[in-house]
């Protein structure tokens, strides 16, 4: 039996996610097919994270188990061989053969997010499904946003930002950085941490934003995430403007 490993980039626009879902189109129903096309078997892959409906990605990684070793091309013959099946909206960045016990999503240390928002007053018709567009005038407080991101920092209970029908068994996670960058008419929102709740990057960025319009006080922030209660934080950030980055893992 061999396990291995993929890291792949996806535009997540025309996808209702990464999960297997009836009667949708999926990322992870997408690279099973083909990959039970070369192997000519039915694999189980496995993805280190399930990205929601919309959300990209430029560092998803994923696992599957194969018997087939009569089928099993090189490594570079399988990224080589997945390219050509896949559509052009997904890519598979490398091929790994690993440990039989490593588990993409449970073998995960960490995660990093980056969130994009269209900070131009004149809109982009080539950045419309890749950024949150939002109102320009008068223009986000970076300083305030700087200064709220900073409660975020280390292990807390997320309560707050824990989107509605989450089966995630405790709300406790551990975010490690926050971080704003300016990118000519993008600004980028990092957030690094060991992992993340159902839709709990894109309320926490929209909660920032609120922040950043002077809507809420960055002070605020540290009382929204006591109050354990998905009512105190800002609005969900659309989906188009979330990407996974990359999934980190101890050394294998």
């Amino acid at each position: 039996m061999s396990n291995i490993k993929l890291k792949l980039q996806y535009d997540g626009t025309n996808y209702s996610g990464w999960q297997i879902q009836p009667k949708a189109a999926t990322v992870e129903k997408v690279v099973t097919d083909c990959i039970e096309r070369i192997f000519q078997e039915k694999i189980k892959l496995v993805g280190a994270t399930r990205t929601d409906a919309g959300v990209h990605a430029l560092g998803q990684t994923a696992n599957f188990k194969t018997s087939r070793i009569d089928k099993m091309p090189s490594e570079r013959q399988l990224l080589r061989s997945l390219n050509c099946l896949l559509p052009k909206d997904i890519s598979v960045l490398e091929v790994e053969t690993v440990d039989e016990n490593f588990h993409s999503r449970f073998d995960a240390k960490g995660k990093i997010y980056k969130y994009q928002i269209w900070s131009s007053s004149v809109p982009s018709p080539f950045f419309y499904r890749y950024c949150w567009k939002i109102r320009y005038n008068p223009p986000l407080d970076l300083e305030a946003m700087n200064f709220a991101g900073k409660f975020l920092k280390g292990e807390k209970d997320f309560t707050s930002f824990q989107g509605a029908g989450c089966d995630a068994k405790t709300s406790v996670r551990r975010i490690d950085r926050v971080e704003f960058k300016n990118n000519g008419n993008i600004l980028e929102i990092w957030i690094e941490g060991s992992g993340f709740l159902k839709y709990m990057v894109r309320n926490i960025v929209g909660t920032l934003v609120n922040i950043g319009r002077g809507l809420t006080s960055p002070e605020q922030m540290e009382h929204i995430i006591n109050a354990k209660d998905r009512k105190a934080a800002g609005e969900t950030a659309p989906a188009q403007g979330l990407y996974l980055m990359e999934v980190t893992y101890k050394k294998l």
